[in-house]
């Protein structure tokens, strides 16, 4: 069984070599526009790539507004300040997810509360949430939520759009509306991917992307902020370019800001990049419907896109039958120079995250117990 798996990305990838778990791919487009933005001199956080790329996937994702971040953990810092997520307030997220989700509510110095996540998408579970929620949630009179157990404002709700396939965020939008929550969505994975045919990162208050070097498309280093809020919009680029206040000459901060603009030089990259994303999201369809087949063929469950919408299939998951047989699948296939991984480690099972509320999370256990993900780059 797994050496019929170990053939069929042998011969999908055709390479004898290691075959990794999702690697970039450049031609000559990206040199000359990182040729170009060397010439100019200007490859720091000022120049016409930046507000470019920002322009561009403001109009490939359908929003109004992109601010470009040095990754996606600095977007999503910063999306979770815009909304005013703070010390001693809670963020409503996941258990499964990589750990920058968390890390970005700990640097507001908020507390995670980790909900369960339904199978069929992998994202937070709506059900699940509503249920949280009717326990423990109170709209009081200053028109916030709160947290009648612990006392905490419930500042943000936080779902993640796992390996790029979109959550059911319009229920959980629905959901956060009827209870005054601000909404964040983590769409680092998700460039590409829709839902009712809006992109994802466009259903709450603001979104994030990734462009790490393991996504669909890169920057080498880059995240980005989406809103339709002009407020919002406006804030994150100046609380992201160290609070400057404009100035012909002179260095005034009005607060204290962040280092995150994007740089010039891999901007440049990522607008390469972006003019390939159409050719890379078919060559990712094409490569889902393989792994399906085969997964059809030898029992296994292959997560596919929901109703309603549409993945950009950033890595390829299917389901094993229980830890066991996962372990093996992961030890032949790597043994084998096929770089399969297993999902990330739940936060709530992490020293530094297992402290926070973490009540009902069977899904989150038993998948995790279970996924593999397959090799995933664009076969070009």
């Amino acid at each position: 069984m797994f050496s019929s798996l170990v053939s069929l990305i042998r011969s999908l990838y055709r390479t004898n070599a290691l075959i990794p778990i999702h690697k970039p791919y450049f031609d000559d487009k990206e040199k000359e526009y990182l040729c170009n933005t060397i010439d100019s001199t200007f490859v720091s956080s000022v120049g016409k790539f930046v507000s470019q790329f920002e322009n561009e996937i403001s109009s490939y994702t359908g929003l109004s507004y992109a601010i470009a971040t040095v990754n996606g953990t600095s977007a999503l810092h910063t999306a979770l300040l815009l909304v005013g997520v703070e010390e001693n307030t809670e963020v409503l997220t996941q258990s499964f997810t990589f750990v920058a989700t968390c890390n970005a509510v700990s640097y507001c110095k908020a507390n995670p509360v980790f909900i369960d996540i339904e199978p069929e998408s992998l994202g937070l579970c709506p059900s699940s949430l509503k249920a949280f929620l009717e326990e423990f949630g109170e709209i009081r009179d200053d028109g916030n939520c709160w947290n009648r157990s612990t006392g905490f404002r419930i500042s943000a709700c936080l779902p993640m759009h796992s390996f790029g396939f979109p959550c059911k965020i319009n229920e959980i939008s629905a959901i956060c509306h009827q209870y005054n929550i601000p909404l964040v969505e983590d769409a680092a994975e998700s460039l590409g991917s829709f839902q009712y045919d809006n992109h994802t990162g466009s259903f709450g208050d603001c979104g994030i992307l990734s462009f790490n070097g393991n996504k669909i498309i890169t920057t080498g280093g880059g995240g980005m902020i989406l809103t339709n809020d002009q407020k919002l919009s406006t804030r994150a680029k100046h609380i992201t370019t160290t609070a400057k206040v404009r100035h012909p000459w002179e260095f005034v901060h009005d607060e204290i800001g962040f280092n995150y603009r994007m740089p010039n030089l891999n901007a440049s990259i990522g607008l390469a990049q972006l003019e390939k994303l159409p050719v890379f999201l078919k060559s990712k369809r094409s490569l889902a419907s393989e792994y399906l087949n085969w997964g059809q063929k030898h029992g296994f469950l292959f997560i596919q896109e929901s109703k309603n919408s549409s993945a950009n299939y950033w890595l390829n998951t299917l389901v094993t039958e229980n830890r066991q047989q996962r372990d093996q699948f992961l030890k032949e296939t790597n043994e084998n120079g096929i770089m399969t991984r297993p999902a990330w480690t739940p936060m709530h099972q992490l020293p530094i995250y297992g402290n926070y509320y973490k009540k009902n999370l069977s899904n989150t256990e038993r998948l995790f117990d279970r996924l593999v993900s397959l090799p995933s780059s664009p076969i070009l």
